[in-house]
């Protein structure tokens, strides 16, 4: 330090506290360098559970004794090691839940502000996101900053990509390789390493220093791994290039794929593998995406080299701009008369580039649950998966529903150990419920505001659905659900049927195949017949899987479902109407849909199908059922709030009425 030479140093550590736990000093040597070793026999361990961190004083003294320079930095105790083939953090097998994060503003581009990197943060630790990787360059310093203060973990990734040099549309070809084994290209690779560990070395928060992303593999990059290992043995290396070019194996301690299927994981995990396995990139959630998110979340039980993965991404690259009107819209490419362009591919975030959340956040902060509540009929059992924290600073809230009214509240005090579980015994009802259908809704909830969210946030949930019968209510006899109610009348015309109760009246069409008419109260209640649907809008990541072109069948297949067969039952709990379609794309394939009329109006539908082999994947097996533009209000009983799907409803429960209630509190 200039003007310092053969001066001295002084370090001072202080806890959280704000106690000195530690100091020491040396004299600088010529060449303006010192080492100090200072001791802290019981710090507090780093991690993104309880990111402990210690303010480090240097302070920089002349050869007169006087104070030149002080110099805070924030540091962090933790050990991140390899034991047995599995990545372990302060003695603890870790599990990245994680995302990979462009850093972007929708109104700056690339320049993003400090309140840019706090919402994203914080978004981050709302949903359970525990890691993330800075794709595909060092962030702001501010950034690592954040990481350490609140709590997550990085992948820390040198500006390094040459993916247009050696892929053009999807051909690969090693010689045009870069850097590869390229000599003339070392020195500029390995002064972006050298610039990255030397800026952000001392972040307790990065575990792992990647060599760049997508630039094949070689000597040159080989290298640069050696070097980080070399200047910095406490922490790990990434790279996943290694899966191209096996030459230089080491590389990469950890074996790390981009958009590999759940099989292919399990091949390796299952081959008795040298190396643990992350998913640098998985889940491409450009659009309307995220579906079997949990068939990679379940690896990280069954096998305990399977170490998490990184969703790319986390937020959208577009830009706002003004239309014709003056309305703002957030445009990608091809919105500016760009030409070539990628179009939407920009569009792969968890997160909006307008920083709102997508309908994608809610499943994504399901699956990275630390804490899991399993609900049932008796109870609910809490699961805490983390590595070193318990659950004293949260309450469980448990919600009984009938039929989406709220009937029962209990909130409890928890203090589960971490990697541990506890089951919670509930008496709801006094034991006692009349018949219908229930649900259990169990919440684990901040008591106390933290820097990341207010009091009350919601951090885990789960829920159980359960039906209470008649004939199992102290004894009673069986009832059935429709004798109480008027019985129905059934008219059978040439052309329709007719099913009518009280206030209502039903039509089916021999003729169109399908249900066309149903009037409640003289109020119909749909604008066009029903039929079966096969073909749904396609996606950015269907276009990227040609589905448009393979699955176009199913397309002419939904215009145009032939009803061959139509069967009528009349039963004393209500009337069945079945229809039997034959479909275009093949003889071989079936479709039934029937319909259950009840006296009190209520109908229940069930649909079928039957397939043969060697059709293209079947996009989607629906029906199409549409209501009158007049009405604006549905009350929807089913699952919600946010659009859901068969393969992306985990983070979703029955959408419900919440109302007041009167709350007991339980002491566990």
């Amino acid at each position: 330090m200039q003007g310092a030479t053969n001066g001295h140093i002084k370090v001072e550590l202080i806890d959280s506290d704000r106690n000195d736990v530690g100091s020491g000093s040396a004299k600088m040597s010529d060449s303006g360098e010192a080492a100090i070793v200072v001791e802290v026999p019981k710090a507090r361990l780093w991690s993104a559970e309880a990111p402990e961190l210690y303010l480090m004083l240097v302070s920089v003294y002349d050869q007169q004794g006087q104070l030149i320079e002080v110099v805070p930095q924030q540091i962090g105790f933790r050990k991140f090691e390899m034991i047995d083939k599995v990545m372990h953090l302060n003695g603890k097998r870790i599990v990245f839940k994680g995302v990979n994060r462009h850093e972007f503003n929708c109104r700056r581009g690339r320049a993003i502000t400090k309140e840019d990197m706090l919402f994203d943060i914080r978004t981050f630790k709302q949903n359970n996101i525990n890691a993330v990787r800075t794709s595909h360059y060092p962030n702001q310093s501010l950034w690592y900053e954040l990481c350490d203060q609140y709590g997550i973990y990085v992948i820390d990734e040198m500006n390094l990509e040459t993916h247009g040099s050696w892929q053009k549309m999807g051909s690969i070809e090693p010689s045009w390789v870069i850097p590869g084994d390229r000599a003339e290209w070392k020195d500029i690779v390995m002064d972006r390493a050298i610039s990255m560990y030397e800026r952000d070395k001392n972040h307790p928060s990065i575990l792992i220093w990647s060599c760049g992303n997508e630039s094949y593999g070689g000597e040159v990059i080989y290298q640069v791994s050696q070097y980080f290992r070399s200047s910095d043995p406490g922490r790990l290396v990434h790279y996943e290039g290694i899966v191209h070019d096996r030459r230089y194996h080491e590389t990469s301690d950890m074996e790390s794929r981009m958009y590999a299927k759940v099989v292919d994981i399990e091949a390796y995990l299952d081959d008795d593998p040298i190396k643990p396995y992350i998913s640098c990139e998985y889940m491409h959630a450009m659009g309307n995406s995220l579906g079997g998110m949990y068939k990679y979340t379940e690896l990280e039980q069954k096998y305990s080299m399977y170490q998490g993965g990184f969703i790319w991404d986390f937020i959208d690259q577009a830009i706002v701009r003004n239309d014709r009107y003056g309305k703002e819209y957030l445009a990608y490419g091809g919105d500016f008369g760009d030409r070539a362009t990628d179009y939407y591919f920009c569009g792969n975030g968890i997160v909006y580039a307008d920083r709102k959340w997508s309908p994608k956040m809610q499943e994504v902060k399901y699956l990275y649950q630390n804490v899991k509540l399993k609900a049932d009929r008796s109870g609910v059992t809490i699961i805490n998966e983390n590595l070193f924290t318990n659950t004293k600073e949260y309450e469980l809230e448990c919600i009984l529903y009938k039929e989406g009214n709220a009937i029962e509240r209990y909130v409890l005090d928890l203090d589960v150990a971490p990697q541990s579980q506890q089951w919670l015994p509930l008496e709801y009802g006094a034991g006692k419920l009349s018949p219908g259908e229930y649900w259990f809704d169990a919440s684990l909830k901040l008591k106390e505001s933290k820097s990341w969210a207010d009091e009350g946030h919601e951090i885990s949930f789960g829920q159980y659905v359960f039906q209470i019968e008649e004939d199992i209510i102290n004894g009673a006899a069986s009832v059935g659900a429709n004798e109480l109610a008027p019985a129905l009348s059934v008219v059978h015309g040439d052309v329709n049927i007719g099913v009518h109760g009280r206030n209502f009246s039903i039509l089916f069409s021999k003729q169109v195949g399908s249900l066309v008419s149903l009037n409640y109260a003289g109020r119909e209640m749909i604008a066009t017949p029903v039929k079966p649907l096969f073909w749904r809008a396609s996606t950015d990541n269907d276009r990227g899987t040609a589905m448009d072109y393979h699955a176009a069948g199913w397309y002419a297949a939904s215009f145009g479902p032939k009803c061959v067969k139509v069967e009528i039952k009349e039963e004393e709990e209500g009337v069945s109407i079945i229809f039997d379609y034959a479909l275009s794309i093949s003889p071989e394939v079936k479709t039934f849909v029937g319909y259950t009329v009840y006296s009190d109006g209520s109908i229940r539908v069930r649909s079928t199908y039957h397939g043969t082999p060697g059709l293209p994947d079947l996009p989607i097996f629906a029906l199409s059922f549409k209501m009158p533009a007049a009405y604006h209000k549905l009350e929807w009983y089913a699952m919600g709030p946010e659009e859901n799907y068969q393969d992306r409803c985990l983070g979703q429960d029955f959408a419900t009425l919440r109302i007041p209630l009167r709350t007991t509190y339980l002491n566990t």
